[in-house]
């Protein structure tokens, strides 16, 4: 019973419910079973099939996902196109041999539309429309013709080394997901499901995650709220107009959220999830204080998917500093340079096995050698698993700056700083330096209310880590810049502020 025919198998079962809320309208699971089943016909006699590689960038709207649906239907190769790429990695991603691209009047462009055989969502000149395909005079469901070990999706990194990589994940992967697999949910998914019974919907669905947490949403009964925008931000105030339940979130939305929250009535909220980059512990306890007991932290890759979790339980009981632990199904080994497994409580590299792991990178075999071996794959994430089983994280061994020589590692630094009571967050990047070869440059939020000392922050580095970790500049700022990944952007601000003494 290969992905997706759980989902179709959830929206036959109970047809009158609301699958989608979008502005004033409501689509209910038969609607958007019905809507799949006419997007697959129109895409198969636009010679689409098995195998074949579909582009999507659309906004987000119900018949947006059907699209997504309706490709891996037929057994396409679905690849998600993110939102603010620049044209150089546009062109990166759609040179990946696209058949058909599939746009809506907001998103096509010139550019997307020479990818391949342009398909749309809506009135979009010299492409087919899709929804005016004839409605099937059938109530036979959608009939999933998709092959196990095919690439279902393409899924891309973000692109920090200036590339995005496309992750290739099966149709076999995606059946075994933890997210998709509801018969075998266990009670992490299941009170994940049931926190999401209004899921707050939104970003784009080119990303591994959005649908990920999607998935719980939709297969345990739940409604997908798609907010309109009202001006304001979406956290806190889309969770008081729509009586949200659960939805993901960046730390940088969070904080936001955090100064925001009183402000609006969020005492819908039962599941909140925290991913996208490290939360330091101070923060997250700080969170669940103010939230109540619904904040849960995740931990994945676009390579792996979500690997571990933190439950509000955990947090209740003073568990704060590490990610969680895995999921069932997911094996975690922790090893040293020589790939030689560490006991618990030894830092290393975290390599990840479980059914739902990427193929490889598309078109990319030195690196999936690299990434891939005897079926783990190589995280580059420094951690170590603790006598309870949950992992912590200590670092990437790639977010390194070479000081003097020595290797320095961003994220030790980054906690080290949020350790201070006057930190709400810390992001560290390092540059050329004449007289070390790099630097460290620290950008710190300050609490609210406080103006930490610079000089107790350096002090504070150079007690826990050492002389060479201790950043040369240490810049307070409002707020950290977001990559289109959803992403805290150091790049950005080391354009914005700089690397000069302040």
């Amino acid at each position: 019973m290969l992905f997706p025919t759980a989902l179709l198998d959830a929206l036959r079962a109970a047809p009158a419910t609301p699958a989608f809320e979008h502005g004033a309208g409501t689509v209910t699971r038969g609607e958007l079973l019905e809507l799949i089943r006419r997007l697959a016909d129109a895409l198969r006699e636009a010679g689409v099939g098995p195998g074949r590689a579909v582009a999507v960038r659309t906004e987000v709207t119900p018949e947006a996902f059907a699209a997504h649906m309706a490709a891996h239907v037929l057994g396409c190769r679905v690849v998600g196109i993110r939102p603010g790429y620049p044209p150089g990695q546009l062109d990166h991603v759609l040179g990946m041999g696209m058949d058909a691209v599939i746009v809506d009047p907001a998103t096509a462009t010139p550019r997307l539309l020479r990818a391949g055989a342009p398909l749309s969502l809506g009135p979009v000149p010299g492409a087919t429309d899709l929804l005016a395909h004839p409605v099937r005079r059938t109530t036979a469901p959608p009939v999933v013709v998709a092959r196990a070990d095919d690439v279902a999706a393409l899924t891309f990194t973000s692109g920090s080394t200036g590339r995005p990589k496309g992750c290739a994940i099966t149709y076999r992967a995606l059946t075994e997901h933890w997210a998709w697999q509801p018969r075998v949910w266990g009670p992490m998914a299941a009170a994940l499901a049931r926190g999401f019974e209004r899921y707050l919907l939104f970003g784009t669905l080119a990303s591994m995650v959005v649908l990920e947490f999607l998935a719980p949403c939709l297969l345990g009964g739940g409604t997908a709220v798609i907010p309109e925008d009202d001006g304001r931000p979406l956290f806190p105030y889309a969770i008081e107009r729509h009586r949200i339940t659960g939805s993901i979130i960046t730390v940088p939305r969070l904080a936001a959220m955090l100064e925001l929250v009183d402000t609006a009535d969020v005492s819908s909220l039962r599941a909140l999830m925290v991913s996208g980059s490290p939360i330091g512990p101070r923060r997250l306890a700080a969170a669940a204080e103010r939230l109540g007991p619904v904040v849960y932290q995740g931990y994945g890759q676009t390579e792996a998917g979500n690997v571990a979790m933190l439950t509000p339980e955990h947090i209740a009981a003073g568990v704060v500093a590490p990610v969680g632990r895995p999921h069932p199904g997911v094996e975690l080994s922790v090893r040293d340079e020589d790939g030689l497994e560490l006991p618990p409580g030894r830092t290393g590299e975290v390599h990840v096995r479980s059914p739902y792991v990427m193929a490889g990178y598309w078109g990319d075999e030195r690196e999936t050698r690299d990434t891939l071996r005897d079926g783990w794959l190589r995280t580059r994430d420094l951690g170590h698993v603790d006598a309870d089983g949950f992992l912590h994280l200590a670092g990437r061994t790639r977010d390194v700056i070479m000081v003097n020589a020595m290797v320095v590692y961003a994220g030790p630094i980054e906690r080290a700083l949020t350790g201070h009571p006057g930190v709400a967050e810390a992001y560290v990047a390092g540059a050329p330096d004449e007289g070390t070869g790099e630097a460290v440059h620290a950008f710190v939020v300050p609490a609210p209310g406080r103006v930490p000392d610079r000089a107790a922050l350096c002090e504070l580095v150079r007690a826990e880590l050492g002389e060479d970790s201790v950043p040369k500049t240490i810049t307070m700022v409002p707020g950290v810049p977001v990559a289109t990944s959803g992403k805290p952007d150091k790049r950005a601000l080391l354009a914005q502020y700089g690397t000069s003494a302040p």
